[in-house]
């Protein structure tokens, strides 16, 4: 059965185009041309991938990307923005959009971007639907817990409520802890390709998580702890295992 994505946006031309070349890879899809409509499709259709036009007429992309992600928190998201509206990019991202691309874009690019984040989607659902557990299905450093299997993080036995592409970029770097990894190599091993200009969605998604592991802190005492993922000027990032012990 071919995965189902939902493309929004209101200019027919283009949706048209993306339309087109996204049956071209197999791909069943239904457009809505306005954001209203696209919340209503979202909330009561399963889709492996929403394609966002962030100018839509009425309700915003952005706030479709809120909507959505409130409900269905690891739905995937690709965003399309201006070329010009990077405050878009990052408030859409802070939302919780997977990616993004500024148009005007390239077709293979787009193809390329859709086909790495439906490898992962289509790893998260395999990983759900296993019924036993598996001997490696958690990775624990400290007082941190990943669960593969059930995409669970608890940090200081609180929980942490990660979605999907943060769950992966910590799972990833966990999986490394001391190794400093740039942006560019992260967008290689976590969102799957590497194209320069959008190492900006590294670092959004970075900031996001941060703020997620600080607040599992305990938050009772003065202690100043080690940051958990830790920022080596010029050359990238790193997951520090003392953040967590």
């Amino acid at each position: 059965m071919s995965d189902h994505i939902l493309i929004v946006e209101d200019d027919q031309d283009i949706a048209e185009l993306i339309k087109v070349n996204m049956q071209d890879l197999g791909l069943q899809v239904t457009h809505c041309d306005n954001g209203e409509d696209a919340v209503k499709q979202a909330l009561e259709n399963n889709f492996s991938l929403i394609i966002l036009d962030l100018t839509l007429p009425g309700c915003s992309g952005l706030d479709v990307c809120q909507q959505v992600k409130e409900v269905k928190q690891e739905q995937a998201i690709l965003m399309l923005t201006a070329r010009s509206s990077e405050v878009d990019r990052v408030v859409g991202l802070e939302l919780g959009a997977d990616d993004y691309m500024a148009k005007p874009f390239s077709i293979r690019e787009l193809q390329a971007r859709v086909h790495a984040l439906l490898r992962r989607v289509h790893l998260l659902q395999k990983s759900k639907q296993e019924e036993t557990e598996d001997e490696g299905a958690s990775i624990c450093h400290g007082q941190l817990m990943i669960n593969q299997r059930t995409h669970e993080v608890v940090l200081r036995q609180k929980s942490l409520d990660l979605t999907a592409t943060e769950f992966d970029l910590l799972r990833f770097m966990v999986q490394h802890p001391g190794q400093v990894f740039s942006r560019t190599q992260l967008l290689d091993k976590v969102w799957g390709y590497q194209y320069s200009g959008y190492e900006h969605t590294v670092n959004s998604h970075i900031n996001r998580l941060r703020n997620k592991l600080v607040a599992g802190q305990p938050q009772s005492n003065n202690k100043v702890l080690p940051t958990i993922i830790q920022t080596v000027f010029g050359v990238g990032y790193k997951f520090s295992p003392e953040g967590v012990l």
